[in-house]
Parts: C-alpha cells; structure tokens; sequence
C-alpha cells in the first residue's frame, strides 16, 4: 500500500439532535423517513439551520446580494491555514479578543501570515463542546462570553496580508459580547468566508496545514454544516 504524503485530521463535530445551537436557530431534526424493513433502505430527515454545528457561513450572510454558498468555487474551498493557539489568555478570560500585538507576536515566531490564508482562532472552546451551557456562556442577562477575533486584529490581516477567512473552535469569529459582529462583517466585506464551530485544532500546526472545506453550495445559501479536513504534510 503506497502511503499518503499527508495525515488527514478532522476538524468537525458530530452532528447531533442535541448539539449546541444559537438561540433563535431552527432546532435540529433527524427523523427516520424510511427504513430497511419496509423501503428495503435507510433514510433520515434532516432539518438544520445553516450555520448549526462546525459549519462555513459565506458573505450574504450579513450582506445583501453578496456572494452566497453556491457562488465559491471548489478552489475557493481548498486554502491554507495558520492557527494562532490563543488558549493560555482565553482560557482566564472569556471574553477574550486577538488582538493586532498577538498577531505581530505570533509572526515573530513563525513568519508572516501567507497571503491566501485563513486564519485560525485556537480558543480551547472546542472542549466546552459536549456542555451546551459552557460553550455559549451566558451571563444572566443571556449576553454570550467567548473569545473572538478583535476588529484591529482583522482589519489588519485583511489590508495587509490578504487573508481569504477566518475560523474559531467557537460559535463566532466575534467575540459572544460583541453585538457588532465587526469581525464577521470585516471578513464579509472583503468577500471572505468563515469556519466556526471547528474541531480538533490541538491536532494542527501554527503552520502548513490546507484546508479542504466540504460546505455545502446552497443555491442562494448563506453557508451550511460542513465537514472541513485539514491536511499536514507528512514527517
């Protein structure tokens, strides 16, 4: 058996009926619809919103007649990443934002960020997974606390490094106290995409790692669950 010039790692989540899911999103549905006994095959329903569970959400999400799911290309879809493993300040401080000195900070060690990239959000919130509560965090008043991407942080790596999207291991790319969303509109704007809800990012690299993002073309879509791969070159 000849092997792989890469090891393949999965940075997706099951998708579950009882998953975490962003209050107001429709609920998650997986019915039997026909089965072995009688259809002689077996079928599920599947109702899902389209930015439930590890999911890519594309720019007509906040911004009318922008790109939708089905306007990106395949080649669009395959991308290197950097991952920025934030988890040593998000880990004391929910409501943690990369900022732009953590991102020259990470340059310093590793390099600058590659044009063409997406950039990667390394939180430790892909362990909150399993506890609905925990993962959105809210406060009494339901506002979320989880780190996200800070608007200096973005802007930057957009003009001057030609970033093509972000991603996190959280439920957005913003910071859960923010109602802004500036850093998902930022990316939008720049006619970038987003990857939220990620898995498995101990598994990755700072750097080297493509993306092969299995989103879903919807026709007029704003995203959609995907399985998203990442591929590491092989020691």
């Amino acid at each position: 058996m000849n092997q792989r010039p890469w090891r393949v790692v999965d940075l997706t989540h099951p998708l579950t009926a009882t998953m975490p899911l962003w209050a107001g999103d429709p609920a998650i549905e997986i019915q039997p619809w026909a089965s072995y006994d009688l259809e002689g095959y077996m079928i599920n329903r599947l109702t899902i919103g389209e930015h439930s569970g590890t999911h890519w959400g594309t720019p007509n999400s906040f911004i009318p007649n922008a790109r939708s799911a089905d306007q990106f290309t395949a080649q669009e879809l395959v991308v290197p990443a950097v991952v920025l493993d934030r988890r040593e300040s998000a880990t004391p401080n929910p409501d943690y934002r990369l900022s732009l000195a953590d991102v020259e900070a990470w340059e310093a060690k590793h390099g600058l960020v590659p044009s063409g990239s997406l950039v990667i959000l390394f939180t430790g919130w892909q362990d909150r997974w399993s506890h609905s509560p925990s993962f959105f965090n809210r406060d009494a008043q339901g506002t979320c606390h989880f780190p996200g991407f800070g608007a200096e942080a973005v802007a930057f790596l957009i003009a001057e490094r030609h970033i093509v999207g972000l991603g996190t291991d959280t439920h957005g790319v913003d910071p859960g106290s923010d109602p802004t969303y500036a850093a998902s509109m930022a990316i939008y704007e720049a006619d970038g995409l987003i990857l939220e809800c990620l898995a498995g990012l101990d598994q990755l690299p700072p750097t080297g790692a493509t993306l092969v993002i299995g989103g879903l073309p919807v026709q007029g879509g704003s995203g959609s669950p995907a399985r998203v791969l990442a591929l590491i070159a092989a020691v």
